[in-house]
């Protein structure tokens, strides 16, 4: 996960931009393709861009067809608060799958 926070922090950099909100986000959604979305040898891709009115949008693509979805967390539990967290602090995000059941990209979008 370190890899993909130096990356966002780098492209965040380049443009002049605060890195936090955009590293958590990016760092929720990597992390949940390599927990629940990917086997041995599955590949998760990881995406950054700006649009043209200055948001910023991150994609995750992995091989998993199941769509994420906000869940209720565990009060005690350590986990399972990741898409709550991504829905609070993005304008959108969401999932759409792949061709032929070749898995899903899931995005956000940042307002900065």
């Amino acid at each position: 996960m370190a890899e993909v926070r130096r990356f966002v922090r780098m492209v965040m950099g380049g443009w002049a931009v605060d890195d936090f909100v955009p590293c958590l986000i990016a760092s929720e959604l990597v992390t949940n393709a390599l927990r629940y979305a990917s086997g041995e040898g599955d590949e998760v891709i990881f995406r950054i861009g700006r649009a043209r009115d200055g948001a910023v949008w991150v994609e995750v693509q992995d091989s998993d067809c199941v769509m994420p979805r906000v869940q209720s967390a565990d009060l005690n539990g350590e986990s399972g608060r990741g898409l709550f967290v991504v829905e609070e602090l993005t304008r959108c995000w969401g999932a759409r799958p792949l061709a032929d059941g070749a898995g899903k990209v899931v995005f956000a979008i940042l307002d900065l």
